[in-house]
């Protein structure tokens, strides 16, 4: 039978149906493995060498603030007699005759201060109490703004209306004057709680920081509320959340194993970039005489202190402020690192 000429019938041959060579199996390799979204995004994050400079960083005071103290001979709180406002890897007169004698005598690192205590262990205990309150307040903030915020922009209607103007009016709260306010309320209650056995702690930290605590719960959340409700709004309607609410699926399981679930890069990349901001919160209230109880140090504290001796012994001022901007700038750079790895909209 004679082919129509113009015909659009495919016209196979018996050895279009041979079995692929092996040159041909080559040839279709895929170029690059699939991989899941967290692969793909700490495969993006080591290709930036800001951000894993940054991370190293981190890192490093991490142990500086966290390790080293366990073994380090001097505490924060020991007052070494003769040995006040000493200067880098100075001894008193009272160790350098230990020394004289044959002792081993561990050198003060960073000098002493104005009362004789080691400032090297001063600024490690300083950094890991800054980094221990960026850490909780940043805690705080996420779990109030993200359950804030997926509430407000799921229910949607007059729940949103409402909810969102309540974070217009905290937005007009000034933070430095509630926390002098909470200040001195909390400091009758919070003598009276120390003495209850199990809350001793609050005595050191002092009624300030607790009033630190107190106020990112009460104001510093709204930033956080506001990017979680504008990811949940374009996320609630998709197929799965549908699929969801057909299945009978409860809405706090919605939000919580849907909504929120989904949002954890963006809510990542947030979070880390709080955290210098709550740092620097902490350092600058502290240096106002608002932060930690004496004697338990934090950066700011120790940059308050040193400040009416800057013409004599200036290196008291800047360790401590280098080592805050240090710490802020690394948790930038993270910052925008785990941005850049994450973003689905920055991919390309």
């Amino acid at each position: 039978m004679k082919e129509n000429p113009l015909s659009f019938q495919l016209k196979l041959k018996p050895e279009d149906f041979l079995p692929a060579t092996k040159e041909e199996k080559e040839s279709q390799v895929i170029m690059r493995e699939s991989v899941s979204f967290w692969k793909d995004g700490v495969r993006r994050l080591a290709k930036n060498k800001v951000a894993m400079v940054s991370l190293f960083i981190i890192v490093l005071v991490m142990i500086f603030s966290f390790i080293v103290p366990s073994f380090y001979p001097y505490s924060y709180e020991e007052q070494i007699k003769g040995a006040n406002n000493l200067k880098p890897m100075e001894y008193s007169a009272e160790e350098q005759a230990k020394i004289d004698a044959g002792e081993d005598v561990f050198p003060h690192i960073l000098g002493t201060d104005k009362i004789g205590r080691d400032y090297a262990i001063r600024v490690m205990m300083g950094s890991r109490i800054s980094l221990l309150v960026g850490l909780v307040a940043t805690c705080i903030i996420l779990v109030i703004g993200s359950a804030y915020g997926s509430i407000a922009a799921f229910f949607g209607g007059w729940v949103d209306l409402i909810m969102m103007r309540i974070v217009d009016i905290i937005y007009t709260i000034p933070d430095i004057l509630l926390i002098v306010l909470l200040s001195f309320s909390l400091k009758s209650p919070l003598q009276q709680l120390v003495e209850v056995p199990g809350f001793g702690w609050l005595g050191v930290l002092g009624e300030n920081l607790v009033s630190i605590f107190v106020v990112f719960a009460l104001l510093y959340w709204v930033g956080m509320a506001r990017m979680v409700r504008s990811q949940v709004l374009m996320l609630k309607e998709s197929e799965y959340v549908t699929a969801a609410r057909a299945l009978g699926v409860s809405n706090g399981k919605i939000i919580r194993k849907h909504l929120l679930t989904n949002c954890i890069g963006t809510l990542i990349v947030t979070t880390t970039l709080q955290i210098p901001s709550s740092i620097f919160t902490e350092s600058f209230l502290s240096f106002l005489g608002l932060g930690v109880a004496k004697p338990l140090p934090s950066l700011g504290s120790l940059a308050s202190d040193a400040i009416n001796g800057i013409n004599t012994n200036p290196h008291l001022l800047f360790i401590p402020a280098l080592l805050i901007s240090l710490i802020i700038l690394s948790f930038n750079l993270l910052g925008d690192g785990l941005r850049d790895a994450f973003d689905p909209k920055l991919k390309n």
